[in-house]
This record gives C-alpha cells, sequence and structure tokens, in this order.
C-alpha cells in the first residue's frame, strides 16, 4: 500500500510539474503574440503619418518629399515642379583637389574657357519655352520672370534628373547661381563624380542633364561658362574652381541656402 501512495504522489507531482511547464510556455506565446501585434499596430501608425505629412500641396506644383533629400532642392528661392526629378542619387566624393586655378584646371582638362561674354539682356517674358541664346550652355539674356509658387519663377538650386528650361536657369544664374550640366549620354561613374562635387557644397548650385548640350559637361554663371567634349577626371578640379569663382556673383544675387 505504502509503494502504490509514494508511486501515485510521485505521479501527481509529475503531472503537476507538466501543467506549470505547459502553462509557462502559453504566457511566453502570449506575450509575443501581444508584442508583435503592438509592433505591427505601431508601424501602421507610422506609414499612415508618413502618407499624411509627404502628401504635399495638391495642385501648387511644389512637391519636396523625403526622397529629394539628397537632391537638396530648396525652394526658397527658386521654382520646383515634380516632373522635373530630383536627383537623389549618393555621389562620388572628389580627390583632392590637384589644380586650385580656373585657367589651368580646364587646359588641364581639355575643357574650353568662355569667359566674360557679352550680356545678352535681363528682361523678362512669360512662357517658360520662350527664349534665344547665343551660347549653350546659356549664360544671359532675356528670361522667364513670371511670379510663380515660389516667387520669381527662376529654377530653385538642386539637382535634377529632367532638362529644365533654359529660360528659367538663366534666370536663376541672374540670381547669382552656378548650373551644372551634362549630356544624358554621360556614363553613370562620371555623372556620379559632378553629383559629388555637387554633394560636397551645395548652395547656390543647379545640376541637370540637357540632351541640347554640344559638350559631355559644362558648366555656366552669368556671362561665364566652360565647355568640356570629353570627360577628364580633371573635369572635376574645373567644377569645383568655376563654382568658387563664379557663384554668388550674378547681377541680382539671393541668398542660398
Amino acid at each position: 500500500m505504502v509503494g502504490n501512495r509514494e508511486e501515485r504522489e510521485r505521479l501527481r507531482r509529475q503531472r503537476l510539474a507538466q501543467q506549470s511547464s505547459q502553462g509557462s510556455s502559453e504566457r511566453r506565446r502570449m506575450i509575443v503574440g501581444y508584442i508583435t501585434a503592438g509592433l505591427l499596430a505601431a508601424a501602421v501608425v507610422a506609414g499612415l503619418v508618413v502618407v499624411i505629412t509627404s502628401g504635399g500641396d495638391e495642385g501648387s506644383g511644389v512637391q519636396v518629399s523625403d526622397s529629394c533629400e539628397n537632391a537638396s532642392i530648396a525652394t526658397d528661392f527658386g521654382f520646383y515642379r515634380e516632373s522635373f526629378g530630383c536627383d537623389n542619387r549618393e555621389g562620388t566624393p572628389p580627390p583632392e583637389l590637384q589644380f586650385g586655378d580656373l585657367e589651368e584646371s580646364a587646359q588641364e582638362a581639355g575643357c574650353v574657357l568662355m569667359l566674360d561674354l557679352p550680356e545678352e539682356g535681363r528682361g523678362h517674358f512669360t512662357d517658360e519655352n520662350e527664349g534665344s541664346f547665343e551660347s549653350n550652355p546659356p549664360t544671359s539674356g532675356e528670361h522667364y520672370g513670371v511670379p510663380d509658387e515660389t516667387g520669381s519663377g527662376a529654377t530653385a538650386d538642386g539637382a535634377y534628373t529632367e532638362a529644365i528650361p533654359h529660360a528659367r536657369t538663366v534666370h536663376a544664374l541672374e540670381h547669382g547661381r552656378v548650373a551644372i550640366w551634362y549630356s544624358p549620354d554621360l556614363p553613370e561613374d562620371q555623372q556620379l563624380a559632378l553629383k559629388g562635387v555637387f554633394d560636397e557644397d551645395p548652395g547656390g548650385i543647379i545640376m541637370m542633364p540637357d540632351p541640347e548640350l554640344p559638350y559631355a559637361v559644362a558648366f555656366s554663371a552669368w556671362n561665364n561658362a566652360v565647355g568640356c567634349k570629353n570627360f577628364d577626371p580633371l573635369v572635376v578640379d574645373v567644377a569645383r574652381n568655376f563654382r568658387d569663382t563664379f557663384r554668388g556673383n550674378g547681377p541680382e544675387n539671393v541668398p542660398f541656402l
């Protein structure tokens, strides 16, 4: 009898231990389930917040979202239209400057300097597709000047993936901006080298492709330009020297960020 009672007691303790273990496992599964559900709910709420805050002002023509951050598009002093596209690529950091003089670097890179060009005018017209400019890239001339959502109608500082009407960019040059132009056929690694110069110091800089450009790469400011038929690595030096020489030297300098 004693042996039977001891055996029954042993089995009872074993069942209790199993039940306790099963209960602990169940509680752990419930806790994990609650945590997972909470995280999913938080993700849904965060997604809704992003959608709401990035919706922009529908119909205004100005929609700058986080996806344009690396393009450094600043609508405070210029016009941005979504159809121009944001060049949000991360550029290749430029190497150490080899030639710190614009003329020397242009000569070493095989580029053509077009400095102190005659001013072609500063009047305004009302159609962004109008305008005839003596040089390509353009450096001055009558340009689009109708105030729009962001002010003057000039192209906003930033890097773009699509060509922009020259009449808007010439207005930006009048405001002291420097433009980096490149052929859409330029290999991507060379485009990223230019984007690296832009990323280094984007204030007051406009960068964009242009299918009508007669050069592989060009740079322009008010009454000044450089054209490079081919992309030599030293074009990066030219870009930095041109930027530092002419940025902020337009006839109507507008502050840049």
